[in-house]
């Protein structure tokens, strides 16, 4: 099992929806253990990345915004993580902690669905419209041949993802 880290700055929207997407054993196939956080948590859940979520059929169980502090320094009780992936553009250009362990990082941006306004139709297709990015993405992340590749080729292969290649 790997485990996955998804950051934002937030930690309401984007890496919600990813760490939701990743822990569902359709999507994840029970190889990944996923994870989010942010530079700047909320404190809560965007309702509209709540209302997603369970309007696709994916569980919402032990949801929550916290900080990427939690993940950042060895600590009791944290996870090591294989993977860390961020998925909003000012997450990219943060520093970030030093992960331990080494993990495999990459950017996957993805447009903040809670900063679209207009209708509230117009603002429920940006949630499901990032959902389904996001899930594009990792069903191609979880389709890798990991057992095969070896740490470069990895790296590569998960930033690629990111980039739409």
């Amino acid at each position: 099992m790997f485990n996955v880290l998804f950051l934002c700055t937030g930690n309401s929207a984007r890496s919600i929806l990813a760490e939701a997407l990743i822990n569902d054993p359709q999507i994840g196939h029970g190889k990944f253990r996923g994870y989010s956080a942010g530079s700047q948590p909320a404190g809560s859940i965007h309702p509209l990345t709540l209302e997603t979520l369970r309007v696709s059929g994916l569980s919402t169980e032990g949801l929550h915004s916290q900080s990427w502090d939690d993940y950042g320094e060895p600590m009791d009780g944290a996870p090591k993580m294989d993977f860390v992936v961020t998925v909003c553009d000012s997450a990219a250009q943060e520093v970030c902690p030093i992960w331990p362990g080494s993990p495999v990082t990459a950017h996957w941006g993805v447009p903040d669905p809670s900063r679209v306004t207009g209708t509230d139709a117009d603002r429920r297709r940006a949630f499901h419209d990032t959902l389904h990015l996001l899930r594009r993405r990792i069903e191609l992340f979880a389709a890798l041949p990991f057992d095969t590749l070896n740490r470069l080729a990895l790296q590569q292969r998960v930033a690629e993802i990111g980039r739409g290649i």
